[in-house]
């Protein structure tokens, strides 16, 4: 699984858990609808703090707590996960 993967499984297990669909957890971050399909798709390869701030607090969460989670903590970077930095 690569880094962008974590996210988007990230969001949509916690979208599972609290019953949020995308479109209600634009609402409630105020990320746009879109920006958020594209991380959910893989399509945002590096999304910014911000925008991972602001869906964090639509969670009831802080950004450390969102961030947070076994598959984050044990990801390693490849030598090659830098050229798009």
């Amino acid at each position: 699984m690569n880094y962008s993967e974590l996210y988007a499984n990230r969001i949509k297990q916690l979208c599972k858990q609290r019953g949020f669909s995308i479109y209600r957890l634009a609402a409630m971050s105020g990320v746009k609808q879109s920006t958020l399909d594209n991380i959910v798709r893989g399509l945002s390869k590096n999304p910014k703090a911000r925008t991972l701030h602001k869906i964090a607090l639509a969670f009831n969460m802080t950004l450390a707590e969102f961030l947070d989670f076994s598959e984050l903590n044990a990801y390693t970077f490849d030598d090659n996960d830098d050229e798009n930095d």
